[in-house]
């Protein structure tokens, strides 16, 4: 029996869907799956983790907080509950949290690391992961004592395997003197994190303005989406460059991208070439985007998206 140790991120309480996949990605004959909760709620999850195929359900409490966003106490608190259960393969979510902690556990325990993975075979220890912009994908053999895998969300579709799922109370002795979190502003972007994102509806250079993103912000608010932009939008200085999928940006994996009045520059379709569905809105009928799309529309994206959103609107009332 092989235990697999998965890192289960939470959002204000509220399980990230994108767990799911990670725990997809977990599943193979004989193994054991260890779900970590950190926010001393593993029990509220239950259900929704056991449906998923998660065996023992590990509720981490501290004398630290470790429910703060501290990545050292949380670091050492999964390395001390790895060792507790003998557990020598660790995967989680390539996300803003993950590349926090994971790297962090590595090198604690001198383990191979492979991030943002694209498959896993935890069986004979090989990750999967693109390379050069998407053009080719690299197969990593890790050679160790112990194991760390970061998974790139929404990568790995989730399929369910329901069990009974046992919830463990564990209380570790973490401490850091290394480490103190005085204040932990927000950036400017809000709502849905890119990374994770089922749905994203982007902007290119043609919004022309900051203010015009609010024409994306409320569509994507009706459809549960997060917003990106192009690096043109992001270097014009009409949104952060945590808003940028591309390249240079963030790389996505959504179900659904829609991108609106984006030409499709070769840097950007690096960023979210494996995105599900594509559907691409602009006026030039001979941008370079509407051959990389499922969907192509032809129009002014100020017109479209408005219709769109109504639409949306009156199908979800309905």
């Amino acid at each position: 029996m092989q235990k697999i140790g998965i890192l289960i991120e939470t959002t204000e309480g509220t399980l990230k869907k994108s767990n799911y996949g990670v725990i997809s990605a977990a599943h193979g004959k004989g193994h054991e799956l260890y779900a970590f909760v950190l926010d001393d709620r593993g029990s509220h999850h239950q259900d929704r983790l056991q449906a998923q195929g998660v065996q023992k359900i590990v509720e981490i409490s501290s004398n630290a907080e470790t429910s703060r966003w501290n990545p050292e106490s949380r670091s050492k608190a999964i390395i001390q509950a790895m060792d507790h259960f003998d557990i020598h393969t660790l995967v989680g979510l390539t996300s803003a949290q993950g590349r926090d902690v994971l790297p962090r556990i590595a090198a604690f325990l001198d383990a191979p690391l492979v991030m943002d993975c694209i498959r896993v075979n935890l069986a004979e220890h090989i990750a999967t992961k693109s390379q050069f912009s998407g053009k080719a994908t690299a197969s990593i053999k890790l050679d160790g004592t112990h194991f760390i895998f970061g998974i790139r969300p929404n990568a790995i579709d989730p399929v369910e395997a329901p069990c009974e799922a046992e919830v463990i109370s564990y209380t570790v002795l973490s401490r850091t003197d290394r480490m103190t979190i005085k204040e932990v502003r927000r950036g400017k972007s809000k709502g849905i994190d890119l990374t994770e994102a089922e749905i994203i509806i982007s902007g290119g250079r043609s919004m022309n303005s900051t203010d015009n993103f609010r024409i994306l912000a409320e569509c994507a608010e009706v459809m549960g989406a997060a917003v990106g932009a192009s690096r043109a939008a992001v270097d014009a200085g009409y949104v952060p460059h945590s808003m940028q999928v591309g390249q240079t940006g963030t790389t996505v994996t959504p179900r659904l991208y829609i991108a609106c009045g984006i030409s499709g520059a070769i840097q950007h379709l690096a960023g979210m070439k494996t995105a599900g569905t594509v559907v691409a809105i602009n006026k030039d009928p001979e941008a370079p985007i509407f051959k990389k799309c499922d969907y192509a529309i032809v129009g002014d994206l100020f017109e479209i998206v408005p219709i769109l959103t109504r639409q949306l609107k009156r199908f979800l009332s309905a």
